[in-house]
């Protein structure tokens, strides 16, 4: 009987043990399983993947290691005095400028701090403009706690990058990447002093790259910044972003913030921008960089169906400077460029940020959308003249006889959400238009706000007509089917030109 019993109980383990590892198999494997309840014909969940990623812990912690170990030599401390106001303590919207961060308050003498980064042997050093910019004197903390005193060699603001130098030999160079070739995902360093705290490394990956956050307020400014979520805080500025090669990728610059110290994403101007500013500033003591002479904006899906594009691509030329490489190159407004020198463009900034590493005689060879057509255009570019540094629309058609209304008559378009009336012939004359409607009235989160028309706007032209009167621009809206996209010229308060995209209502 006990043996009996014995045989049973060893039975009922085995079909356990089987049925148990059967659930079990089922789970990890990935197997679909019947739900409950008359729902067996429900699938749900596919088989488990098997990856092999090739992660080694250890080797990944080494690499990490020997770059610290390797490039934090090369990066600086900056101490930065000042009367005159230097550094941003507020910041500026959600985006900030974080070093240096200055300790006493204007107008008494203050000092901040930052980061740099040693690119030749015989002292010249990269930062940020905005890390030295306004400094009365600026000293430089190497990691064999040497220190000396540095001198300006050159800024450009356009960038927000410097260059300084010390008197010094020897010193120990950071090897400078290809920034061109990173990828979202990447692994990186961060190596600065941050909050007086020298020779820090953090380490995250490039969260996005290509991006623009609008920090800089000069109006030619260059944005295209990598971002990243190692840990950046003021103090930071002008330090470098790392890959596991050992290459410095970019000059760490600002973050997105609501108080002033990380919060999760930190943004650094690419290399190879970087590379060629420091070029031209020791060689020069300023930057000399072409310019195509084009004001330009994004095209997006609305806009992409008012010009004629099977799709959202390039960038669009809102106005040609006056005397410019555009100009003489025959470029137009309306035009669309698609590439330039082989590159595809999808946003402004990634023509800007290639153009900024051109000098002034370079020709760049453009693909341009025009009216349906793809036609190529060469440009020889030319350096900036900053005595006219204001982008004007040049795409004005002869003079035609003015009709000029003294009573201003309110016409409403709700489905687009503004309302607009007849200019005077006083407010033509300041304004300097022939014709157009003035925008009396844009209600918030309407079609037209979205588009980011405003009040005191002047439209000029729709589907590439003249509007010389409320009724002109009816006329030409109303032949539009609801879903149907209008392209409006539109002239702004402060002078500039812009196309906007206007999606009918449905």
């Amino acid at each position: 009987m006990h043996k009996k019993t014995v045989l049973t109980a060893l039975a009922l383990i085995s079909v356990g043990i089987v049925f148990g590892a059967l659930i079990v198999s089922s789970y990890q494997g990935g197997v679909e399983l019947s739900l409950a309840g008359g729902r067996s014909d429900v699938k749900i969940g596919g088989p488990m993947p098997v990856l092999d990623t090739g992660l080694d812990l250890k080797k990944t912690s080494d690499s990490f290691v020997a770059v610290a170990k390797a490039v934090t030599p090369s990066v600086v401390a900056i101490t930065v005095t000042t009367t005159k106001g230097g550094g941003r303590q507020a910041p500026r919207d959600f985006f900030h400028f974080f070093g240096p961060e200055f300790k006493m308050p204007e107008p008494e003498p203050s000092q901040g701090s930052g980061s740099g980064v040693v690119i030749t042997p015989d002292g010249y050093i990269i930062t940020n403009n905005h890390v030295v910019e306004n400094a009365d004197g600026i000293e430089v903390a190497i990691q064999e706690k040497r220190r000396f005193k540095a001198k300006l060699i050159g800024t450009d603001p356009t960038t927000d990058l410097a260059v300084i130098k010390v008197d010094a030999n020897d010193l120990p160079v950071a090897a400078l990447g290809n920034s061109d070739n990173i990828e979202v995902g990447e692994w990186v360093l961060a190596i600065g002093n941050p909050l007086g705290l020298n020779s820090t490394v953090t380490a995250g990956i490039i969260s996005a790259i290509g991006r623009n956050i609008r920090i800089i307020s000069d109006q030619y400014g260059i944005e295209n910044f990598i971002q990243t979520d190692a840990a950046i805080n003021p103090g930071n500025s002008g330090g470098a972003l790392v890959n596991l090669n050992g290459e410095v990728i970019g000059i760490n610059t600002a973050i997105a913030t609501t108080n002033a110290r990380y919060q999760g994403y930190g943004f650094a101007v690419p290399v190879n921008l970087a590379k060629i500013v420091a070029a031209d500033l020791i060689k020069d003591g300023r930057v000399r960089r072409g310019y195509i002479g084009v004001q330009i904006g994004e095209i997006d899906q609305v806009m992409a169906d008012a010009i004629g594009l099977d799709k959202p691509k390039g960038v669009l030329i809102q106005g040609i400077q006056d005397d410019g490489a555009a100009l003489d190159a025959g470029l137009k407004p309306r035009d669309v460029i698609l590439s330039i020198d082989g590159k595809e463009l999808s946003a402004p900034n990634e023509l800007q940020s290639y153009v900024a590493t051109r000098h002034p005689g370079d020709v760049v060879t453009l693909k341009v959308f025009r009216d349906g057509k793809i036609i190529d255009k060469k440009v020889t570019l030319k350096a900036r003249d900053d005595a006219s540094t204001t982008v004007k629309a040049s795409d004005r058609k002869d003079k035609e006889e003015e009709n000029s209304v003294e009573e201003p008559q309110i016409t409403r378009f709700d489905g687009l959400g503004m309302s607009v009336r007849p200019l005077t012939s006083d407010e033509k004359k300041s304004t300097e238009v022939e014709a157009g409607v003035l925008v009396t009235d844009v209600k918030p989160y309407g079609e037209a706000f979205n588009r980011f028309i405003r009040q005191d706007d002047i439209i000029v032209e729709a589907d590439r007509k003249e509007v010389k009167s409320p009724a002109d621009l009816k006329k030409i809206i109303d032949a539009r089917k609801p879903g149907d996209s209008v392209l409006l010229r539109v002239k702004r308060q402060n002078g500039s030109s812009n196309y906007v995209a206007v999606q009918i209502p449905k």
